[in-house]
């Protein structure tokens, strides 16, 4: 496909109407408005949201990551603090979110500063996941280098042979992450 192709790619976004009457004065509010009504559409993914972030000197970072929790101080998600995304926020924690709902032709950006959930409300969340999940979370050195996927395999498949039938519990290095929005935009 040439650049010409892709240029002509273009869809007329006319779905609703946008008017400073039909949404909410809140923009949390207006936010979980929306997120309700993608779920209720089925969207594929409804709490996939890309996370910006920048290191120390300014390099920016974007990723995919779950919305796990709506709370009054803001939107919530859960990492490995080792991971990257954990670096950055630990030297810079400005970050930004996006939501993109094509079936709904809507998308919303939030901004906001991140700090980390308490260790009680990571405990609670990491209990509430399926048993291979929470595995997964202490096999996986998340952004770190394997020699090879096997490495990670044999982990797992270890971890898993010694949480059978036991309490699995929250590493230190795994935990959640709380951005406090001062910014919105709805489109």
């Amino acid at each position: 496909m040439n650049t010409r192709d892709i240029a002509a790619l273009r869809r007329e976004y006319a779905r609703e109407e946008l008017t400073r009457r039909s949404v909410q004065d809140d923009p949390l509010e207006q936010f979980s408005m929306w997120f309700d009504e993608a779920m209720g559409a089925q969207v594929m993914e409804p709490s996939a949201m890309t996370l910006a972030t920048a290191s120390a000197d300014g390099h920016p970072s974007a990723r995919i990551v779950l919305l796990k929790g709506l709370v009054a101080e803001g939107l919530v998600f859960y990492t490995n603090y080792g991971s990257a995304k954990a670096h950055d926020l630990a030297a810079n924690p400005r970050a930004s979110l996006l939501f993109f709902w094509p079936e709904l032709e809507r998308q919303v950006r939030i901004a906001g500063v991140v700090s980390k959930v308490s260790a009680e409300e990571s405990d609670a969340y990491f209990q509430s996941r399926p048993f291979e999940s929470r595995v997964g979370a202490i096999a996986s050195a998340q952004s770190s280098v394997l020699t090879s996927r096997d490495e990670l395999e044999e982990r797992y498949q270890r971890l898993l042979q010694e949480y059978e039938g036991k309490d699995v519990p929250r590493p230190d290095t795994w935990g959640g992450y709380v951005l406090k929005p001062h910014t919105f935009e709805f489109w």
